[in-house]
Order: C-alpha cells, then sequence, then structure tokens
C-alpha cells in the first residue's frame, strides 16, 4: 500500500506545473545543444511492445496501442525539433493479418482513428510542414479505412519541409518484390515511338488524299485515262499533293526498337523503385522491446552506415531521455567516420 501511494505521490509532483515547467525548460535546453553536432535525416522505428506493455500494466492490448500512439506522438516532435527531415515508422506488418481477428478490427479501427486525429488536429505536422506517406500494399488495406488514409495525405501534401512514412500494411519482402517487377516492366517495355507530323506514315496520308480529292474533281473524260494508270505510277507521283521539283518519295527503312540493356541494372536501379526512393539513405533504425532482429522492417535501406539500436524499454514508454543517448552516439560515430575518410596531412 505505501509503495502505490508513493507511487502517486511521484506522479503528482512530476505533473504538477512547477516540475513540468522545469522539465520542458530542460528538454528545450537539451535539443538545443544536440542540434549543434551533426543530425540525422532518416530515422526508423520498429514500434514493438505494446501488447507486453498492456500485459504488464494488466489493461486492454489496444489500450496498449493507444499508449503506443502518444509516444509516436512524442517521438515526432522530438525529432522534427532535433533537425531530422524523415521519419520512418512500421504501424503494420502484412504478417499482422494472421493475428486474431478481433485483434486486426481493433487496429484497423484504432488506425481510422488516429488518422482522422491526424487530420483534425495537425499542429505538430503543420508547426514542422510535415507530409505523410502511407508506404505498402494499398489493396490490401480494408476499403473501410483507405478514405481516411487518402484524407491524411492529401492534408498534409502542401507540406515539403519533413516526412512521416507510415509503412502500413508492409514488409521488406513485399517492396523488395514491388520493386523488381518495375523494374523488369522498365526494361522489356518497348520505348513508344511518337507519331511527328512529319512521319512517313502521314506523308504517305496526304498523299492519297489529296489525289483522291483531284480524282472526284477531274472529268469523265480524264477518269477513263487514269483508269489506265499503274498502280506503282500512282504511289511514286508526287505531283498532286509535293512540289514538282521535290525530288520522288522514298520509303523509311523501320527502325529497330531497342530495350534497355539489362546488364545495367544496379543497386540503383532497384532502389530507385522503393518505396523511399526519395527520401534519404535511412541513418538510424531503433527498435524497442529488447528483440534483436529487425523483422522484415527496412531491409533494403539498411547499409553499412546505418546505425542499428535495439532497446529493452517498451514502445508506449520510449521518449526523449531514451532518444538521447542514440544520438549521442550516433554523432559521435559520425565524428569517428569523418575523422578516418579525412586524410591526413
Amino acid at each position: 500500500m505505501s509503495d502505490l501511494y508513493l507511487s502517486h505521490v511521484r506522479n503528482w509532483i512530476w505533473k504538477s506545473p512547477p516540475a513540468e515547467w522545469v522539465m520542458r525548460s530542460a528538454r528545450e535546453l537539451l535539443i538545443g545543444t544536440l542540434k549543434q553536432g551533426p543530425i540525422p535525416q532518416h530515422v526508423a522505428f520498429e514500434m514493438d511492445g505494446n501488447r507486453r506493455f498492456a500485459k504488464n500494466h494488466k489493461i486492454e492490448t489496444i489500450e496498449g496501442h493507444h499508449l503506443g500512439f502518444e509516444a509516436l506522438a512524442r517521438v515526432l516532435e522530438i525529432c522534427y525539433k532535433c533537425g531530422v527531415k524523415v521519419v520512418t515508422v512500421y504501424a503494420f506488418s502484412i504478417e499482422n493479418f494472421n493475428r486474431p481477428k478481433h485483434e486486426v478490427s481493433g487496429l484497423m479501427a484504432m488506425a481510422k482513428v488516429k488518422l482522422e486525429q491526424l487530420v483534425q488536429h495537425g499542429e505538430l505536422l503543420d508547426r514542422y510542414g510535415t507530409g505523410i506517406r502511407v508506404l505498402g500494399q494499398r489493396e490490401l488495406i480494408p476499403d473501410d479505412v483507405l478514405p481516411y488514409v487518402d484524407r491524411a495525405i492529401e492534408m498534409t501534401k502542401h507540406n515539403k519541409d519533413a516526412v512521416l512514412n507510415i509503412c502500413f500494411p508492409y514488409t521488406s519482402r513485399a517492396e523488395m518484390t514491388s520493386a523488381i517487377k518495375a523494374t523488369v516492366d522498365e526494361y522489356t517495355t518497348s520505348p513508344r515511338v511518337p507519331n511527328t507530323p512529319f512521319s512517313q506514315s502521314r506523308i504517305t496520308q496526304k498523299i492519297r488524299s489529296n489525289r483522291s480529292k483531284k480524282s472526284d474533281s477531274s472529268s469523265s473524260r480524264d477518269s477513263s485515262l487514269e483508269n489506265e494508270k499503274s498502280d506503282v505510277d500512282d504511289s511514286m507521283s508526287s505531283t498532286t499533293a509535293l512540289d514538282p521539283d521535290s525530288p520522288p518519295l522514298q520509303s523509311t527503312p523501320v527502325k529497330t526498337i531497342k530495350f534497355q540493356n539489362p546488364e545495367t541494372i544496379t543497386a540503383e536501379t532497384i532502389n530507385s523503385h522503393t518505396y523511399t526512393a526519395e527520401c534519404p539513405p535511412l541513418d538510424i533504425f531503433i527498435r524497442t522491446s529488447g528483440v534483436t532482429r529487425l523483422s522484415d522492417f527496412m531491409l533494403w535501406q539498411c547499409h553499412e552506415n546505418t546505425q542499428i539500436f535495439f532497446l529493452k524499454c517498451l514502445w508506449p514508454e520510449f521518449d526523449l531521455w531514451h532518444f538521447v543517448p542514440i544520438l549521442l552516439e550516433w554523432q559521435w560515430r559520425q565524428k569517428k567516420l569523418l575523422e578516418k575518410e579525412t586524410p591526413r596531412r
């Protein structure tokens, strides 16, 4: 009983106006200090631990997901205030459709509510000029959720300073499959030959049209004479449509359609067809809940300089004090990497 009482007292103290002012001032000072160093441009979060948090605190699973969304709002403000340009979050895996039906239905209902909240109360996104992009297999999104997705994208399309990528529903294997299919289409689709005003077919059509008009206006006496002419002479004659002094019409050989050489396909070619093609390279990958695997998220985007952090805290618990050590370590590693790349004098 005493421990519960002390817990309530601590919460009351931390939520009091003086304590909130002190914490807010400390946060602003800390973020301002961090901004003096290099800042990652692209950070990805695998938001894991909502269900475990709910179980540990004996609350409904869907309530754990609601608390996870509140944590996301805190994290977004921290990232954008620090200067991060792109934040990518793993909101819903394609594999999650295999979960119990009631949980999937609850997650979809929550998605509608949270997307609607982003639209109606989007001051956070507007403050930092953040546009929403939903990455994944659109055809798997339920019909009743699609209007909320489209509205969120439409309402923030004017924001160009930062990006929030919501992977929903998504897996890296599906993304890479889509990118490879798009590359195959690009390299196997024949280029369209434009039909210019001076193409051979247009010239031939004009000659025949003029010949037909002259034939209709000629007398019956001349008509019998023209019937004796061979088709070959008619096809080679240019006096009906072209200047008499112009050279005879010659057929133009059909150009051979050239496909792109598949040997020119590179990693950049595939990358140009991924969902994050327009985003900067991934700098930091963060996963909470103590699980040390990527779970089919951002597999293509993780490169040799991506720094991956696995944290023991559950996602609803994640806040500035978890993010600061990560950012400091990233800045320290960037400094070491710069020193290694800079030639010694």
